[in-house]
C-alpha cells in the first residue's frame, strides 16, 4: 500500500490494490495530496459502515482529471472527493452536474452510478455548518470577505453565502477579472437593499488592493479560501492592518493547524478558527451521497482528533 496513488496505479485493480486487504474503491484527487486528511475521516466511517472499502489519495497532475475518473470508473470506483486545484475540471469530466454545484460552479464529489459520473459540490452546505458550529452564528446575519474568490472552494463558499443570503459580500482576489465574473453571477441574490449599514452588498477588490484595509472594517467574517498558508514559511494572504477585533476569521486550511493567518488574527484579538470542521461537514455530506441514509458524524469527528494528536 502506498500513502500517495498516481494515475499509473489506475491501470489495474492488481497494481492499485498490491499489499491491500481490501480494494479501494473511493478517492480523494488534488495536487498536492500527501497532507489531506480525507482518508481518516472516511476510512473510519468506511471501516465502521462499509467494511471491505478502502480510500486513497490519489495524485493528479492539472489536465488529467477526466483521465483519472475514466479510470476511476472503469476500476468500479463508488465515488471520490477533489479538492485543490481540481474543483473546475472535475466539473468539465462528469456526464451530469447537480443543480448545487451547477450554482456554486465547482465540483467536490462524484459519484459513480449507472454507467455515469455525477459531480456534485458539499463545501457550501458544509461551510455554513462549519461557520454556526465554530462562532454560533448564520452566514446569513454576517458581512463576509472571501480571498481566493476565484477559486474553486472560493467561489462555492461564495456563492453558498450569496444564496444564504448573507448581508453583504467583498470577493477578493489577486486575478480581479474572476472575482468580477463570479460577482456577476452572484448579482441577483444581492438586489435588494442592506437591512443595515452604508455601502453596497456584493463588491469586488483585488488583493493588493491599498483599500484592503479599510475594506475589511465593513466585515464580520473573513474566509481564506487560498492555499496560502498549506507551507508553514508562508506569509498571511492578507496585507499588515486587515483584522481587527471584531473579526471572526476562518481558514479553510486545516493542516498546518495554525496557519499565519489564524496567529495573526489571535494577536488582533479576533476570533478564529481553521478549516477541520469544514472538512469534517463537507466529508460528511460526500459520505451521506455515496451511502443514503448512513451519518457516521462522531465517527468522522473521533477519526480527525486522532489523526491530529501528536
Amino acid at each position: 500500500m502506498k500513502d500517495v496513488y498516481t494515475i499509473d496505479d489506475l491501470v489495474s485493480r492488481s497494481r492499485l490494490d498490491e499489499g491491500a486487504e481490501s480494494p479501494a474503491r473511493l478517492a480523494v484527487i488534488g495536487s498536492p495530496i500527501a497532507h489531506s486528511l480525507s482518508p481518516q475521516l472516511h476510512q473510519a466511517a468506511l471501516d465502521q459502515f462499509q467494511s471491505g472499502v478502502r480510500y486513497i489519495r490519489l495524485e493528479v497532475p492539472p489536465g488529467k482529471v477526466a483521465m483519472a475518473l475514466e479510470r476511476l470508473q472503469r476500476l468500479e470506483f463508488i465515488g471520490a472527493n477533489i479538492t485543490v486545484p481540481h474543483k473546475f475540471e472535475a466539473l468539465e469530466a462528469v456526464d451530469e452536474i447537480d443543480p448545487a454545484a451547477s450554482t456554486l460552479g465547482a465540483a467536490n464529489t462524484i459519484l459513480f452510478e449507472e454507467g455515469r459520473k455525477l459531480a456534485f459540490n458539499t463545501d457550501g452546505p458544509g461551510f455554513v455548518r462549519a461557520i454556526r458550529e465554530e462562532f454560533l452564528v448564520d452566514v446569513k446575519d454576517l458581512r463576509i470577505m472571501v480571498v481566493g474568490a476565484g477559486g474553486g472552494a472560493g467561489q462555492a463558499i461564495a456563492a453558498q453565502c450569496a444564496t444564504e443570503e448573507c448581508q453583504r459580500l467583498v470577493l477578493v482576489n489577486r486575478t480581479l477579472e474572476k472575482a468580477r465574473d463570479l460577482a456577476a453571477r452572484l448579482s441577483p441574490c444581492f438586489e435588494s437593499e442592506r437591512l443595515e449599514g452604508p455601502g453596497q452588498r456584493l463588491v469586488v477588490r483585488p488583493l493588493d488592493s491599498p483599500g484592503l484595509a479599510a475594506e475589511t472594517d465593513q466585515v464580520d467574517l473573513i474566509v481564506n479560501t487560498t492555499s496560502v498558508g498549506l507551507r508553514r514559511t508562508d506569509p498571511s494572504p492578507l496585507p499588515s492592518g486587515c483584522l481587527q477585533p471584531h473579526h471572526l476569521v476562518y481558514d479553510t486550511i486545516y493542516n498546518p493547524a495554525q496557519t499565519r493567518l489564524l496567529g495573526e488574527s489571535s494577536q488582533a484579538g479576533a476570533r478564529s478558527a481553521n478549516g477541520l470542521s469544514l472538512l469534517l461537514y463537507q466529508g460528511l455530506l460526500s459520505f451521506e451521497l455515496w451511502f443514503p441514509g448512513q451519518q457516521p458524524l462522531e465517527t468522522m469527528q473521533l477519526s480527525l482528533q486522532q489523526a491530529l494528536t501528536p
